[in-house]
Parts: structure tokens; C-alpha cells; sequence
């Protein structure tokens, strides 16, 4: 398997969601603005997963833990530089859903959820200020699509890497003989 090159999928994420600098920068300045919202967020966010049976299963029981973590996420989203730090962090939350079956519809779902919800408090907050408003978006959908391509990403490589380990354990086919078989096809 080869190593994962977070500097190549942080570029690469950057460049699909447009997000630049100049974005991350507007999103530290419109923090102050929404920062007392952020629980609110992660709250209405657990409503709706909880009111869909899919998700329900998911989280029954553990959502006062995942709400913690998903607040700290949330605070990050405005604060952060999206650096390779931020990536790995993100790519490993993409393994963890894997790890736990979280299909992964549910991601980009969740994703959605989120940011209808900050574009809402966004209209409120930004009412009299559309220019400010749309630009506040245009940053959101760059950060919040930057992030969802990290973890799909995640979710891809670690999909992929059960998937052969399954293979593997139903053959009894050692890794380096597949990656040797892998090489001969190339």
C-alpha cells in the first residue's frame, strides 16, 4: 500500500473547493459574529440525523459525545488554516467512519445539514449586509466542500484497504504476493 500524501490531497482539495487564503481569512474574521451559534449548529445538525431511521441507529446513545467533538469541529471550520494538519486530521475522521460502517451517503448528507444551517444564521446575522452575506457562503461552501473531499477521500482509501484486507483473509493470499500480482498487471 502506498503512503498517503497528505500535502498532494490538502493541494488537491484546495484547488476543487476554491479554497484559498482569502477565504480562510474571512471565515477567522466572521467568527467572532457566529461563534456563540456553533452549539446551536451541532444541535439542530443531531435533530435532523436522529429524525432520519438510517442515521438513527448510528447514533442512539453516544450523541452528547459526538455533539463534543463535532462543536470542536465547528470552531475549527472558522479558525482554521486548512494546513496539512488540518487534512490529516480530517482524513483520519474519514477512517474512523469507515471503521464504525457509517455509509457514506451520510457524509455528504451531513454536510448538507450543516451548511444550511450556518447560511441560515449567516441571513440573520449579515441581513443588512448581503455583500458580506454571499461572500460569508462563498467562503462556507469552500471550507465545508474542502473538507467533505478530505474525508471522502479517507473514506475511499479505507474502503478500498478493508475491502483487500477481506480479500486477503478469504484467500489466504499473503500481501506481498498481491502486490506482486498487482505489479505484474500494471
Amino acid at each position: 500500500m502506498q503512503p498517503i500524501n497528505i500535502q498532494a490531497i490538502c493541494e488537491y482539495a484546495r484547488q476543487f473547493s476554491g479554497l484559498d487564503n482569502e477565504k480562510a481569512a474571512l471565515l477567522r474574521k466572521i467568527y467572532p459574529d457566529i461563534n456563540t451559534r456553533l452549539e446551536d449548529v451541532s444541535d439542530v445538525f443531531y435533530e435532523r440525523l436522529l429524525a432520519i431511521p438510517n442515521t438513527r441507529d448510528f447514533l442512539e446513545g453516544r450523541v452528547e459525545s459526538l455533539k463534543s467533538t463535532h462543536v470542536v469541529w465547528l470552531h475549527e471550520l472558522f479558525n482554521s488554516d486548512f494546513s496539512e494538519e488540518y487534512t490529516r486530521k480530517l482524513y483520519h475522521v474519514g477512517d474512523v467512519h469507515v471503521q464504525v460502517k457509517l455509509p457514506v451517503e451520510f457524509v455528504a448528507g451531513a454536510m448538507t445539514i450543516i451548511q444550511s444551517e450556518l447560511i441560515r444564521i449567516f441571513g440573520e446575522v449579515y441581513a443588512d449586509d448581503q455583500a458580506m452575506m454571499l461572500k460569508a457562503i462563498d467562503a462556507l461552501n469552500a471550507a465545508t466542500g474542502f473538507s467533505l473531499l478530505i474525508m471522502q477521500e479517507s473514506y475511499q482509501s479505507s474502503s478500498l484497504a478493508a475491502e483487500l484486507d477481506k480479500f486477503l483473509q478469504i484467500t489466504g493470499m499473503s500481501r506481498k504476493l498481491f502486490d506482486n500480482l498487482a505489479k505484474a498487471y500494471k
